[in-house]
């Protein structure tokens, strides 16, 4: 469904896109993650037609967005970081502003109501713009991306600005478009890629960095594993043990879980599983251990890892 091959973009001296190459498959939900100024919204300007490549090409569905600008966008929908809105227009008005501007040919009424109960907004279809809460806005956004029924959404920084439970409410909304679309989602939130997608290419000073699903993201590096432990006894004494135990790197006191009983995080040497010996040692104590969670391997380990670990040039540095 989208294809780019060996994409470059220079603003003068600046290098904001060095040679990035990934395809999306049909029915994919791939998150496009990376750190602010590392190519990200560069990357998807040139995808959607804002912005031209200094190299490379871009394909929407087989066709060349550069070559063939009206019939490449016309399979996309594109929610960008701010969403485009027009305040003084009610819910209704915009869609259908929208709706002409991509000359859409179906039923305009069935059209746009079928999209508003998609996106969740028909309690606020006749309503102003400007009086919606920051979550309506965005699904608005995410509506008139919808208009003309496009094969292939693109979703930057969908939730941004938003609070906790409007953010659970968007990614829920992303995951049920993802049912009959292929989606893009470019975030710096690594929790978001988690929630939502399938596969996750991490670009960083506009270079891919690392491009797996989901579940083979935690195995392209080692990290620490990490445990939650609660055990019964006198903190001091447990966290003295716990810190000097062999293996353990690192170990802490979070809270008390009941009478007697607290929760701890603990971090060990990369490579090891010390659950074993360090639960018969913990006995040998008479520290009761009641409960014991390992934690893996994060996306938050392995992207720090994935960045930290990057070349950063100032030429790399991207121009917004």
């Amino acid at each position: 469904m989208i294809e780019l091959s060996h994409i470059v973009k220079r603003f003068g001296d600046k290098l904001a896109v060095d040679d990035v190459s990934f395809t999306v498959g049909e029915g994919e939900i791939v998150g496009f993650l990376g750190p602010n100024g590392a190519g990200k919204t560069t990357t998807l300007g040139i995808l959607t037609g804002y912005l031209s490549a200094t190299e490379g090409d871009a394909k929407i569905d087989g066709v060349d967005i550069l070559e063939h600008p009206s019939e490449a966008k016309r399979k996309i929908g594109f929610l960008p970081e701010y969403a485009p809105l027009y305040l003084d227009m009610t819910v209704k008005e915009y869609l259908s502003f929208v709706y002409d501007l991509k000359g859409v040919k179906l039923p305009r009424a069935a059209h746009l109501e079928e999209i508003s109960a998609v996106a969740r907004i028909t309690d606020v279809y006749h309503r102003v713009i400007k009086n919606l809460s920051k979550g309506y806005r965005q699904r608005v956004g995410i509506a008139a991306a919808l208009v003309g029924n496009p094969k292939i959404l693109i979703f930057d920084e969908p939730t941004v600005g938003l609070d906790p439970a409007q953010i659970v409410e968007i990614r829920g909304l992303i995951r049920t478009l993802g049912r009959d679309h292929t989606i893009i989602l470019s975030t710096h939130i690594l929790s978001e890629v988690q929630a939502v997608c399938d596969r996750i290419v991490v670009i960083d000073h506009g270079r891919i960095l690392a491009d797996k699903t989901t579940a083979e993201f935690t195995q392209i590096t080692e990290a620490p594993t990490r445990l939650n432990l609660r055990i019964e006894g006198e903190q001091d004494a447990i966290l003295r043990f716990l810190r000097s135990f062999n293996g353990v790197k690192s170990a802490e006191a979070l809270s008390r879980a009941e009478e007697g009983v607290y929760t701890y995080y603990v971090e060990t040497a990369e490579g090891r599983d010390v659950r074993r010996d360090l639960f018969f040692a913990l006995a040998e104590k008479d520290f009761a251990v009641l409960g014991m969670e390992a934690l893996g391997v994060s996306v938050e380990d392995i992207f720090l890892r994935l960045v930290q670990g990057t070349d950063k040039k100032p030429a790399k540095k991207e121009v917004r």
